[in-house]
């Protein structure tokens, strides 16, 4: 970000709020490119794993719902 630039500007421009703007700054404002992508990989990951560990739970019970109706 340019010096003298206001947030606001930029959330203009952009499409984002200020609190948007700070929130970003926050997490990503310390990191180089490179660690930026390494992070939001990791987040897609864990977003999938999540998704995948969920069905599987949702599929387990679905059985155990089932095994209990046959006995």
């Amino acid at each position: 970000m340019r010096l003298g630039r206001r947030p606001r500007k930029y959330g203009r421009r952009h499409g984002i709020s200020s609190a948007t703007f700070y929130k970003w700054k926050a997490k990503y404002g310390g990191l180089d490119v490179s660690e930026a992508r390494r992070l939001k990989s990791l987040e897609d990951e864990n977003r999938r794993l999540k998704k995948l560990l969920a069905e599987a739970m949702l599929d387990n019970a679905a059985l155990k719902d089932l095994l209990g109706k046959n006995v």
